[in-house]
């Protein structure tokens, strides 16, 4: 069976996309008053998305708790994160590829998402993130 892409691929798709987190307006403070040194964030994000699109095994962290952490997340932000996801990847030449990550994606964001509200209000149930182009209740 041909790879779906290459490591290439995985570190432009990664580059371009957290380009555009720390420039836009919303996600840019978020990220900014939270990782403190992008030279060992990009490849650990490299890592998680070869792992997930590559199955090269080479991630080694726990994601949840450390969004879990994170004060004053919302739907929003999260919707906003994807939204420039599902950007970055539509230009990309490999379409399966495309696909592929934007399936995953979807699915970080909204295991992401639950988990953040469980660990904020474990009595209420968590709501789903709303589908591109939906308008977004507060949190």
């Amino acid at each position: 069976m041909p790879e779906l892409c290459t490591e290439s691929e995985v570190a432009e798709l990664v580059d371009r996309f957290y380009s555009r987190v720390r420039a836009d307006r919303e996600l840019g403070p978020v990220f900014a008053a939270h990782v403190d040194d992008w030279s060992r964030h990009l490849p650990k994000m490299v890592d998680f998305w070869s792992s997930a699109l590559r199955k090269t095994a080479r991630y080694r962290g726990t994601p949840m708790p450390t969004h879990a952490a994170l004060p004053n997340l919302s739907a929003a932000l999260f919707r906003r994160w994807l939204d420039l996801f599902h950007e970055t990847t539509g230009e990309q030449s490999n379409e399966a590829l495309r696909l592929r990550a934007d399936e995953l994606a979807e699915r970080v964001a909204q295991s992401l998402w639950y988990g953040y509200q469980m660990h904020r209000d474990p009595g209420r149930f968590p709501s789903t993130l709303p589908a591109a182009g939906h308008a977004l209740a507060s949190p």
